[in-house]
């Protein structure tokens, strides 16, 4: 990102901001997350070699849950490996910010109301997950939801490649056209639910490959033709 730069706005676009003429160099100042939403919705075992390497079926419909917005942490944000769990997992998913507001609706229209696409990485405690059933805990503690960079407003979600990477070994690669339930279906799905703000975020789910993260670990979620999301990893008690 060198010589690159970021233009102000006075609010979120989707809260009604506009552009300012002021521009600030990225290499010199702290990204933020780029969303604060009302909720992080999360959809579990939504591609199929996912669901059979953790021993699962495939549900019926998709599996929701979700991650409590304390969770969020920005790009270059640090992930804290609680002591409550001997197995921290990284999940590469693509991110899908919402830009108005949906109710019970279709899937066309669930997929015009998308603002843009991002980056999530759905860090997830997976021995704490198998132990609770409920996946409240193993999902939810403060920096498990890095996301970012930035939204990128022009890219088609259908088939996009995913990738994570671990010391800069790759872990997880898949495309978003391997999605049992792609993002019209997805959003729609979850509107028949739960009212979708502008700004929230819906994390589509994860292709296989999921695995440790240690102490020390860097992890990449790259989405081709979105960004790379990049946080450093470190135990808890270190911190």
């Amino acid at each position: 990102m060198d010589g690159a730069t970021a233009r102000l706005w006075t609010d979120a676009p989707w809260a009604g901001g506009e552009e300012t003429d002021r521009l600030v160099p990225l290499g010199r100042n702290e990204l933020l997350c780029p969303v604060a939403p009302s909720k992080v919705v999360c959809v579990g075992r939504n591609y199929r070699a996912h669901a059979a390497e953790l021993g699962n079926e495939v549900p019926a419909e998709p599996l929701l849950f979700l991650k409590p917005p304390s969770a969020l942490l920005p790009e270059g944000g640090t992930i804290l490996l609680p002591a409550a769990s001997a197995r921290v997992e990284h999940e590469a998913e693509l991110g899908v910010v919402v830009g108005r507001r949906l109710q019970a609706a279709s899937p066309e229209e669930a997929l015009e109301a998308v603002f843009g696409l991002t980056c999530v990485n759905d860090v997830t405690a997976r021995d704490l997950q198998r132990k609770d059933v409920q996946f409240t805990r193993g999902k939810g503690f403060d920096t498990f939801c890095p996301c970012g960079p930035w939204i990128e407003t022009e890219a088609d979600p259908a088939d996009l490649e995913v990738r994570c990477r671990v010391g800069g070994q790759v872990r997880q690669e898949g495309r978003t056209s391997d999605m049992i339930w792609g993002v019209g279906p997805l959003l729609s799905f979850i509107s028949g639910v739960m009212t979708l703000e502008p700004g929230d975020l819906v994390a589509t789910g994860t292709p296989e490959g999921v695995g440790p993260l240690a102490d020390g670990d860097e992890v990449e979620v790259e989405i081709a033709g979105v960004a790379t999301l990049r946080n450093p990893v470190i135990a808890a008690d270190r911190a």
